[in-house]
């Protein structure tokens, strides 16, 4: 079964840190990472899709990140 995660964070080093974090573990870049202004908070968002093959039924409670 394939899982998809979209990661999220201000434009920080903590997104770089996050998308690191996921590639360490197996995830895979899914796509162009995005850039949007957040007006609701007043900074710049970063999201960067990510996909994994995993051996296991998807149930809609799993924690994606435990992955």
């Amino acid at each position: 079964m394939k899982l998809y995660r979209l990661l999220t964070e201000e434009d920080t080093a903590a997104f770089c840190h996050k998308v690191s974090e996921a590639i360490s573990k197996g995830w895979d870049l899914y796509g162009n990472p995005t850039y949007a202004f957040d007006a609701g908070s007043g900074v710049m968002r970063c999201g960067q899709a990510v996909t994994k093959d995993v051996d296991a039924d998807y149930h809609p409670d799993m924690k994606l990140g435990a992955q």
